[in-house]
């Protein structure tokens, strides 16, 4: 019987916010499919304890604990992703914030009471961060002849009401800055694409979960789009294997929304099941 060849077998990949929901998920699944990963995540201890599970499961994995929005973090994350496997062929830049407490989750994101640090803090962390991820990872990957970069955006970043507004706006720019990126990169055989996830079940997103379970309203969570359902991280990982293995070769400075058809129509009031 031959032996399974992985999606990803010989490429060394850069996960960001991997210590829990979509990163983790995507860690777990690129080492999986054959990839050596340097594992990222300003929470050291879930991050280390999600590196432990993925080598006991046979796949290989480094831990390296960094705030993504500092620049010396990000060009030592990929240092070591040099030095311990050889190069950077992905970079999943996942790594983010909502910035959203529960007393404005439940105002409907009022924009009139937001102060100048709540922007900062989601800004730093969900666009800043990518753009130092791919101004660190970029030079490796062009040294070597290509390689597979992907950002973490959201359907916030698309379209109004999916979010508060500095994550949305910082979503948005995480859109423009893949797509200015692919051009800038043009003919270095490095790739820039988005995942544009809707209402992912992850540690940033609990509060929603958790307060509509106390409303008894968890059944009409993801009500909105046409599958009337919430999304899973490993279903967002899937899609990040996708674009960081071969077969997306030609895919190239994207936003692919998955978020179970909710942004594919305009709002509308769905007929009763």
């Amino acid at each position: 019987m031959l032996a399974r060849v992985g999606v990803l077998d010989g490429k060394r990949a850069i996960v960001t916010g991997a210590a829990s929901g979509i990163g983790r998920a995507s860690a777990a699944l690129f080492a999986r499919e054959g990839a050596q990963v340097v594992a990222v995540d300003i929470e050291k201890a879930a991050l280390e304890a999600n590196v432990a599970e993925i080598e006991r499961a046979g796949g290989v994995a480094c831990a390296h604990a960094a705030d993504v929005a500092e620049e010396d973090a990000m060009r030592s994350v990929v240092e070591r992703c040099v030095d311990r496997f050889g190069g950077v062929d992905v970079l999943f830049a996942n790594a983010g914030t909502s910035g959203a407490r529960l007393d404005l989750l439940q105002a409907r994101f009022p924009i009139l009471e937001l102060e100048a640090k709540d922007w900062r803090a989601v800004l730093n962390v969900n666009l800043i961060g990518a753009f130092l991820g791919i101004k660190h990872a970029a030079p490796v990957m062009i040294e070597q002849g290509g390689g597979s970069i992907i950002c973490t955006a959201s359907v916030a970043g698309l379209r109004a009401n999916a979010g508060p507004a500095p994550y949305s706006a910082s979503k948005a720019g995480v859109v423009s800055l893949v797509q200015t990126a692919a051009w800038q990169l043009s003919g270095t055989g490095v790739r820039v694409n988005a995942i544009c996830p809707g209402l992912i079940e992850t540690g940033m997103t609990r509060p929603i979960f958790d307060l509509a379970r106390a409303r008894g309203s968890e059944g009409r969570i993801g009500q909105l789009n046409p599958l009337r359902r919430a999304g899973q991280p490993e279903e967002i990982a899937q899609a990040a294997l996708f674009l960081a293995g071969d077969a997306s070769s030609y895919l190239n400075g994207q936003a692919i929304a998955v978020d179970g058809g909710l942004s594919s129509g305009h709002p509308t009031t769905l007929p009763r099941a």
